[in-house]
C-alpha cells in the first residue's frame, strides 16, 4: 500500500496546516484538521494496529463511524484509550498508537474531563449532510428551535469536495450559502464532532461531542427528530480479505476527493453496483492505475461502465475478487480475480494482478439505529440490495441516504419536506420513494470463493477477527436465529456494533441455509451507537465533586489544633483532639472526663435540620414520627423515632415547635437528605392535600454543643440576658438568646446524659461562637471533644445511634425505644410493628455488655453465643449466633471496658452470661441492662 498526498481544488484541506504527528513511534506529517486515517494512508502506513485475536496487521478500512480495523490509542491531550483513527483529528503534537482491537486504561495520566450540557428543541436533526442542512433551514424557516448534530467537524457531509451541483450551485457554495443561513437562525445551534448515542422514548436524545480537551456528553429533549443519518457502505468476504490495503471503495474514493489523500497506487476494485462503479472513476481520476475493475452483475450500468471505458479501463462483468495475496509485512501485493455466479462461487480460472489497493463495496445500508432504539423497524429491500428503513416511531422522519435516497438533489428536497413536516409537529408520509442514484439494479454479494478459499480467512467481522469458518460452526451446532450465530461468533458485539458487519453476516447466514435475507433478519441495535466515555457520563461529578466533603463553619478551627477527622457522610467530622503522644484511646479517655467532671465542647453542625412549616405540619410529623408532635407546645422540643413502612427504624432525632406552624426536625449526620426525600415522598404521593413545606437548612446553623456540670457557668458568660437555671430553662425547651449579639436558638437537649446547652448561630458566626465559647470556658478546663468520645459518651447512657444499633431489620421496640412509639395515633409503618413476626419476643432486642476481663474492648459486630465454640456441636446442642455487638468502647467514668448490642430475647436475660466471638478470640460478657451510666438521670440538670 502507497498511499501519497494529492493535490486537488475541492479538499476540505487544500489551505489547512501541515503538523508534525508521531503514531507507533514514527513521525509523520498530516494537515490540520483532516482525520488520522487520512495522515495515515497519505504517509504510506498500511498497517495501523493488528487482530483482537489472530494478531494479523490490520489498516484502514472506512472513513468515519463503520472503521472495524483502524483503533488507536491516544496519548496526547486530550487522551483517549481506545478510538478509531477515523475520528481523531489530526493537530500539532498528536502522538498516538495503533491497537490491537482492545486497550487499557492509562496508568500514567488521569482520563480527560468529561462535562454534561441539557438543551431542549422543537426538531432534533441528526446528521449534517446535504438532507440534514435542508431539514434543519427548512424547519428553523417555519419558526421551530433547532438542534442540528453533526458527528464530522463540518457540515456537508457527503458534498465535501464533490463535484455536484445542488439548486444550480456547486457543492462547495451551496454548504457554504446553507452554513451561513444557518447561523444566522437564532433558534438553531449547530453540533459538530457530535454523534448522537441514544434514543429513547418521549424524545429523550443523549449525544456525544468531542471538544478540545474533553468529551460532552448532551441530554437533549426533542418534540420531533428527523434522521439524515446517511448510509453504511457494506464489504464483501473473500480470502485475506482483512490485509491492510483493502478498503471499502467508497471510502477510497472519499479520501482522495475530501481529503486530497489516494490510499494506493495500483488498485483492484470489487462492485456489485453502480455507485461503487463511480468510486472506481474518481479513483482513477485522482491518479490510481485501475488494474482490474471486476463487478459481479452480468450487466452492469452503462453510463458508469462507459465513463471507464472513456478512460481506457475495461469493467469485467460477472467477476470478482477470490483472494488477496501480501509482501514480508501482511500488506496486500496482489489480488486474484476470477469469473463468478451469483453466488459469489468461482466458475473459472483465477488471474492473479499485482496491485496495493484493493477497493471493494457491496452496497449501502440505512444507518438508522436510532431508529431502531426505539422501536423502528428495518426490512431488508431486494430492489436496493440493502437495509431500508420500513416503520418508524412517532415524531420520527427519515431522509436522504437513511431512507435509501442516494442521488442528492431528490435527497436535498426530501430534507426539506420533513424538515417542514416537523416544524408543524405532521404524522404524515411527505416523502415519495427512494430515489437510487444507478441506471441498473445492484446485486446482493455477500462473498467471493474459489478453489483455495480457506473459510478461516475470509474475514466477516474484522474487530473480532470472526470469519466464514465461525458462522459455518455456529450454524452446524444448531445456531438458526441471527441473534444465536451472533452470540456464538460474537460478530458485531465489538465497539464498532457490527456496522460493517451485521448485514454481511445475516446475508452469508441466508446464503449458507437457502432462506432469504428478509427471512433472517438482522442483530438488534442498542444503545449508545458509540462508546461513551465514563467520563463523559460522570461529567465534573469526580473527585471531591463526586462525593464533596462538607466542611462545618469550624472546620479551621479543628485543622489547627491536631484534630483527627473522620468521614462520616459527606462531613468531615473530627473524631478526636490528641495531645502530644497521644493516642485514640488516650485522647478519648482525657476527653470524657473532662466533659464528665467539668465542661467540653461539641461541634454539632453536622446533624441535618430540616424546616416543616405550614398549617399541617404538626398533624404531618404525627405521621412521620412514631411519637406525637402535633400537641407539642411552642418552645418544648420532642425526641422521635421513625419507621419505614415495614415497620423499621430509618432515624431519629429531636423536633423542636417553634411556632403554631413551624417546626425544626433534627437528623443524624448521615440521613439528613435520606429524611428529607422521605417526607417528600410522602408529601407529594400520599397526602398533597396536606399544606406542608419541608427545607433543608443544616449549612444554614452552625451547632456548638456545650457539656458538663460547669456548661451552665459557660453559657451563662456568654448569653448573660438568658436565664441557664435549672428552673427558668429547662430541659427539652429552646429559648431564642443572643451570644456576643449574634442571633442564637438554644436548645436544653443531651445526647450525654450531662447538662447540655446547644448552641446554634447563623453558620457565617460558627468560628466567632466557638472561639468565644472556648475562651469563656478556659477556667474550667474546657475540652473540645470528637465523634469518638461522643460516642463512649451516649454508649454509657444506652444512647443508640441509627446504623451503629439499627440495621434493616431492627425496631423501634426492639432498640429499646417502645416509649417512644403511641399507641393511639397512626404513623408510617404502626401496622407492620403487629406483625406476628415483628412482635416475637425472641427478637434481637438491645443490652448492656460488660466483658470479664474489664480492659478488653469487644470487636464491633462480634457474634454473640450461648456457649464457648470449644464446646461440641451435635443436633441436641447446636450454639447459633445469638446476636451481635453493635457498639464498644472503654469507659473513663467506669474505669473498664463495656458495649451495647443485640441479643435474642435480650430483656429477658440481664444477669447472663454469654459470649463474644471474633475471629479466633472468645470472650465471656455478662449481660446487663443498656444504662451503664446515671442510670437515674441526675446529671441531666446539673
Amino acid at each position: 500500500m502507497t498511499g501519497r498526498r494529492i493535490t486537488t481544488d475541492n479538499s476540505a484541506h487544500t489551505d489547512t496546516e501541515t503538523v508534525p504527528v508521531v503514531v507507533n513511534g514514527q513521525e509523520l506529517t498530516g494537515r490540520d484538521g483532516e482525520p488520522l486515517s487520512a495522515t495515515l494512508l497519505a504517509n504510506g502506513v498500511a498497517a495501523v494496529g493488528s487482530g483482537t485475536y489472530t494478531g494479523r496487521p490490520r489498516g484502514v478500512v472506512g472513513i468515519g463511524l463503520e472503521e472495524p480495523n483502524a483503533y488507536v490509542r491516544v496519548d496526547s491531550s486530550p487522551g483517549d484509550s481506545m478510538t478509531q483513527a477515523t475520528r481523531v483529528e489530526t493537530h500539532a503534537g498528536l502522538r498516538a498508537a495503533g491497537l490491537a482491537g482492545y486497550a487499557r486504561l492509562p496508568e500514567d495520566r488521569d482520563a480527560a474531563p468529561g462535562d454534561r450540557m441539557w438543551a431542549h428543541c422543537d426538531v432534533l436533526v441528526v446528521g449534517g449532510g446535504p438532507a440534514g442542512i435542508a431539514a434543519a433551514m427548512a424547519a428553523a424557516r417555519a419558526g421551530s428551535r433547532v438542534v442540528l448534530a453533526e458527528d464530522g467537524p463540518r457540515l456537508g457531509g457527503d458534498l465535501v469536495g464533490s463535484q455536484r451541483s445542488v439548486d444550480g450551485l456547486t457543492a462547495g457554495q451551496w454548504t457554504e450559502a446553507a452554513r451561513t443561513d444557518l447561523e444566522s437562525e437564532p433558534e438553531v445551534r449547530i453540533l459538530t464532532r457530535t454523534t448522537v448515542t441514544g434514543h429513547y422514548y418521549h424524545g429523550d436524545v443523549t449525544a456525544l461531542q468531542r471538544r478540545d480537551h474533553t468529551h460532552r456528553l448532551w441530554h437533549i429533549r426533542a418534540a420531533r427528530v428527523v434522521l439524515a443519518t446517511g448510509a453504511l457502505e457494506r464489504p464483501v468476504a473473500f480470502d485475506g480479505n482483512d490485509r491492510p490495503g483493502t478498503m471499502l471503495a467508497g471510502a477510497a474514493a472519499r479520501y482522495a476527493r475530501r481529503h486530497g489523500v489516494l490510499a494506493g497506487e495500483n488498485a483492484v476494485v470489487l462492485s456489485c453496483h453502480d455507485e461503487a462503479l463511480w468510486s472506481a472513476v474518481e479513483l482513477h481520476d485522482a491518479g490510481a492505475a485501475l488494474v482490474a475493475v471486476a463487478d459481479a452483475r452480468p450487466a452492469p450500468g452503462a453510463v458508469p461502465v462507459e465513463a471507464l471505458h472513456e478512460r481506457g479501463v475495461a469493467v469485467r462483468t460477472s467477476s470478482g475478487v477470490t483472494r488477496t495475496t501480501a509482501d514480508a509485512e501482511g500488506r496486500v501485493d496482489g489480488a486474484a480475480v476470477a469469473p463468478i455466479d451469483a453466488g459469489g462461487e468461482a466458475t473459472g480460472a483465477e488471474e492473479e494482478l499485482a496491485c496495493d489497493l484493493v477497493a471493494v463495496s457491496g452496497g449501502y445500508d440505512s444507518a438508522i439505529a436510532l431508529a431502531t432504539h426505539i422501536g423502528g423497524q428495518a426490512r431488508w429491500d431486494p430492489a436496493a440490495a440493502g437495509v431500508l428503513p420500513e416503520t418508524l416511531p412517532a415524531g420520527v422522519h427519515c431522509v436522504g441516504a437513511a431512507r435509501g435516497t442516494r442521488e442528492v438533489q431528490a435527497a436535498v428536497d426530501e430534507g426539506r419536506k420533513a424538515g417542514q413536516a416537523a416544524a408543524r409537529g405532521s404524522e404524515e408520509e411527505v416523502l415519495g420513494t427512494p430515489v437510487s442514484s444507478g441506471d441498473t439494479p445492484p446485486a446482493a454479494l455477500w462473498t467471493v470463493r474459489g478453489p483455495e478459499t480457506d473459510p478461516a480467512r475470509v474475514f466477516v467481522d474484522m474487530q473480532r477477527d470472526a470469519t466464514l469458518a465461525d458462522i459455518r460452526s455456529a450454524l452446524a451446532a444448531g445456531m438458526f436465529s441471527i441473534e444465536h450465530v451472533k452470540r456464538h461468533t460474537t460478530i458485531g458485539t465489538g465497539p464498532d456494533q457490527g456496522r460493517t458487519s451485521g448485514v454481511l453476516t445475516s446475508g452469508i447466514v441466508a446464503q449458507e441455509t437457502g432462506r432469504t435475507v428478509r427471512e433472517v433478519g438482522g442483530t438488534t441495535a442498542r444503545p449508545p451507537y458509540v462508546p461513551v466515555p465514563f467520563t463523559a457520563m460522570a461529567g465534573l461529578d469526580r473527585g471531591e465533586l463526586l462525593v464533596p466533603a462538607r466542611r462545618t463553619p469550624m472546620h479551621e478551627w479543628h485543622v489547627s489544633h491536631g484534630a483527627v477527622f473522620e468521614d462520616v457522610g459527606q462531613w468531615r467530622r473530627a473524631r478526636y483532639y490528641p495531645r502530644g503522644t497521644e493516642d485514640m484511646r488516650s485522647a478519648v479517655l482525657r476527653e470524657c472526663a473532662a466533659t464528665r467532671e467539668s465542661v467540653g465542647v461539641l461541634d454539632a453542625s453536622t446533624l441535618g435540620k430540616i424546616m416543616v412549616e405550614g398549617r399541617d405540619a404538626g398533624a404531618f410529623l404525627d405521621r412521620i414520627y412514631t411519637g406525637n408532635f402535633s400537641t407539642l407546645r411552642t418552645g418544648k422540643c420532642r425526641y422521635g423515632v421513625m419507621c419505614t413502612a415495614d415497620g423499621i427504624v430509618l432515624d431519629d432525632g429531636v423536633a423542636v415547635r417553634l411556632g403554631e406552624s413551624s417546626f425544626m426536625a433534627t437528623t443524624t449526620t448521615g440521613n439528613a437528605e435520606t429524611v428529607l426525600s422521605w417526607m417528600e415522598e410522602w408529601l407529594q404521593t400520599e397526602w398533597p392535600h396536606m399544606c406542608v413545606h419541608v427545607t433543608h437548612v443544616t449549612d444554614h446553623w452552625a451547632t456548638i454543643s456545650v457539656v458538663g456540670p460547669r456548661s451552665r457557668d459557660v453559657v451563662a458568660q456568654l448569653a448573660p440576658d438568658l436565664d441557664v437555671s435549672a428552673e427558668g430553662f429547662e430541659f427539652m425547651t429552646v429559648r431564642e438568646a443572643h451570644v456576643l449579639g449574634v442571633p442564637a436558638r438554644i436548645l436544653r437537649v443531651s445526647f450525654t446524659g450531662e447538662l447540655t446547652f446547644e448552641i446554634n448561630v447563623p453558620a457565617w458566626y460558627g468560628q466567632a461562637v466557638w472561639e468565644a465559647v472556648m475562651a469563656a470556658g478556659a477556667p474550667y478546663g474546657i475540652t473540645p471533644y470528637g465523634t469518638e468520645t461522643m460516642h463512649v459518651l451516649r454508649a454509657e447512657k444506652g444512647f443508640i445511634v441509627v446504623g451503629h444499633e439499627t440495621d434493616g431489620n431492627v425496631t423501634p421496640v426492639d432498640a429499646g425505644l417502645g416509649w417512644a412509639v403511641s399507641k393511639r395515633k397512626d404513623f408510617i409503618g404502626k401496622r407492620s410493628l403487629w406483625r406476628p413476626d415483628l412482635a416475637r419476643d425472641d427478637r434481637e432486642q438491645l443490652v448492656g455488655l460488660l466483658p470479664e476481663d474489664t480492659g478488653h474492648v469487644l470487636a464491633e459486630g462480634a457474634q454473640l453465643v450461648d456457649t464457648p465454640p470449644a464446646t461440641p456441636v451435635t443436633r441436641e446442642r447446636p450454639h447459633p449466633p445469638q446476636g451481635r455487638v453493635t457498639s464498644s468502647y472503654a469507659s473513663a467514668a467506669m474505669e473498664r471496658s463495656f458495649a451495647l448490642g443485640l441479643l435474642r430475647g435480650g430483656r429477658d436475660r440481664h444477669g447472663e452470661r454469654v459470649y463474644a466471638v471474633h475471629l479466633d478470640q472468645t470472650e465471656p460478657v455478662l449481660v446487663t441492662d443498656p444504662v451503664f451510666y446515671d442510670k437515674e438521670g441526675s446529671r441531666r440538670d446539673g
